[in-house]
C-alpha cells in the first residue's frame, strides 16, 4: 500500500498534472498579491478590514494564509466581501 505522499509524488511526476498544479498556484498566488495590494491601497489593517467586514482580525489573516499555501480557496461571496470592504468591486473575468 503506498502512502498519500508517495501518491503525490507520483502523480506530480506527470507533467500534466505538474502543469496544472503550477498553473493553480500561480493563479491562487496572483489572487493573493492583488487582495494584499488592494487592503493596503485602502490604507487598512487586518484588524480594520476585519471590523468592516465583521468578523475577527484573525478570520483575514486565514484568509490571506489560506491563499499563499494553497490549502483552502474562499467562496467567491468572501472574496467580494473583503473588498467591497476595502472600497470596491469584484469583477470576475473569463478568459
Amino acid at each position: 500500500m503506498r502512502t498519500h505522499d508517495q501518491l503525490v509524488d507520483q502523480l506530480m511526476s506527470r507533467p500534466g498534472v505538474r502543469a496544472e498544479v503550477e498553473r493553480i498556484e500561480q493563479e491562487e498566488t496572483e489572487l493573493l498579491d492583488q487582495l494584499l495590494k488592494t487592503r493596503l491601497d485602502a490604507g487598512l489593517t487586518q484588524a480594520q478590514l476585519a471590523e468592516r467586514m465583521g468578523t475577527q482580525a484573525s478570520a483575514i489573516a486565514r484568509l490571506e494564509r489560506s491563499l499563499a499555501t494553497g490549502k483552502h480557496s474562499p467562496s467567491v461571496a468572501t472574496l467580494r466581501r473583503y473588498i467591497r470592504a476595502c472600497g470596491k468591486h469584484l469583477i470576475l473575468r473569463v478568459a
